[in-house]
């Protein structure tokens, strides 16, 4: 039933409130909703639970769609991500229903009596909105994976060192089917259980590394976590940082399996759309945010738009940090529309770079590298997230709209 015109000011009204309230209402929703339901452990992060980032994600979530649920245009780029991030966990609707429940729960809980009955009323109809939409959209995504609607077997074949921190994984289905082509800037959730919790399963997404059209998938992880093994307690808490990079670098072999959900994600670009030809692509990497833009550098050099202008920026603390550095610039040699340059902090004699420091985008305007002038130029940016929102800044003090610009973000929650 469609939320009354009644019902969508009262929503709006509680945003303040929500402002106030968001964090500890959300952190009061997920302490009920895995007490009452501890098999959907499974699908959070422990340490976005420990941290308070899940919690966060979900207030700010809430907040804009009280917000703009009288404009909820608005919101097409926060439901298509978070729908994406759904369907990789296989998230599915009739886990709607126990969301809501406790979802409004804990907004009575927190606020008491102030959750009058129309208030209440007016919540229940617009969260019952928001998972319409969300169950349609992702429906839509299960259907187009087919029979790929459940966690999948993949063996690891090869494991390869990338730089100092980063390791790549390439993963074959083990029931030996084909595998779907993505979209390259996509992405894949990994799962493995942890033994030392009963077997609790753990997932994280992680990048698409390689273009698609191959009998396997490629990850690059960057090993984020501590080197030495973690006590028990400590992993329930949720305090290890980097839980799944550590396992997969010092765990898991060649042999060994992992189990993998279909290709998401909606940072993503079609090098099959023809009308980019043209259009000059400037990618922008910080440190281990240059494995979709790798995916997505070798997929348009594959594609019918192979010839359009490519910038390629990478930045990292040292060459030891730099990521496909040498595949790139063996790209750029083969390919004369490529231009690459390379910025590293910390340098040494031997290094192969263009500017020492971080990346300056000033000084790539000055010698015309980021193709600021040309209006349908395309951005791609993925790093750290403080340094992609200076980035996005500078886009956009400088004629970039927000539209042209992609950003990927490597964490819970939008940027």
């Amino acid at each position: 039933m469609a939320l009354t015109a009644a019902q969508v000011a009262i929503v709006k009204s509680t945003a303040p409130i929500l402002k106030e309230h968001g964090k500890t209402i959300t952190t009061t929703f997920y302490r009920n909703m895995l007490g009452a339901h501890p098999e959907l452990k499974n699908y959070f992060s422990l340490r976005n639970q420990q941290t308070g980032a899940q919690q966060a994600a979900l207030a700010n979530s809430v907040l804009a769609y009280a917000t703009y649920i009288d404009d909820l245009g608005k919101l097409s780029h926060a439901v298509e991500r978070i729908a994406h991030k759904h369907v990789s966990l296989f998230i599915k609707p009739e886990h709607y229903p126990i969301v809501g429940t406790h979802l409004i729960g804990a907004i009575g809980e927190v606020l008491g009596s102030a959750l009058t009955t129309e208030i209440k009323d007016a919540w229940v109809a617009a969260y019952g909105q928001l998972a319409d939409i969300f169950i349609q959209r992702e429906g839509q995504m299960y259907e187009a994976a087919g029979e790929w609607n459940s966690w999948r077997k993949f063996k690891i074949v090869k494991k390869e060192a990338e730089n100092d921190s980063v390791t790549s994984f390439y993963l074959e289905p083990t029931d030996g089917k084909p595998l779907p082509k993505f979209l390259p800037g996509q992405y894949v959730s990994v799962q493995i259980p942890i033994p030392e919790l009963d077997g609790l399963l753990q997932s994280r997404q992680f990048s698409l590394s390689e273009a698609p059209g191959t009998n396997h998938y490629r990850i690059s992880v960057k090993l984020q976590g501590p080197t030495e093994e973690p006590a028990v307690e400590d992993l329930a808490a949720g305090k290890i940082a980097g839980l799944l990079s550590t396992r997969l670098h010092n765990r898991y072999n060649v042999g060994d399996e992992l189990e993998l959900s279909p290709p998401a994600g909606e940072f993503s670009l079609d090098p099959a759309d023809t009308s980019a030809a043209k259009k000059p692509l400037v990618l922008l990497s910080a440190g281990v945010g240059a494995t979709p833009l790798v995916s997505i550098l070798d997929s348009v050099l594959q594609s019918p738009t192979a010839s359009r202008p490519i910038t390629w920026i990478h930045g990292a603390r040292y060459s030891g940090s730099t990521c496909f550095v040498p595949h790139v610039l063996d790209s750029a040699k083969k390919h004369e529309n490529i231009t690459a340059k390379i910025f590293l902090e910390d340098v040494k004699e031997g290094d192969q770079y263009d500017f020492k420091g971080e990346i300056d985008l000033a000084k790539l305007q000055k010698e015309q590298l980021l193709q600021l002038d040309n209006a349908d130029a395309e951005y791609y940016i993925c790093g750290p997230e403080d340094w992609m929102v200076n980035v996005r800044a500078f886009l956009e003090e400088n004629g970039v709209p927000r539209e042209r610009q992609h950003l990927e973000l490597f964490k819970t929650g939008d940027i």
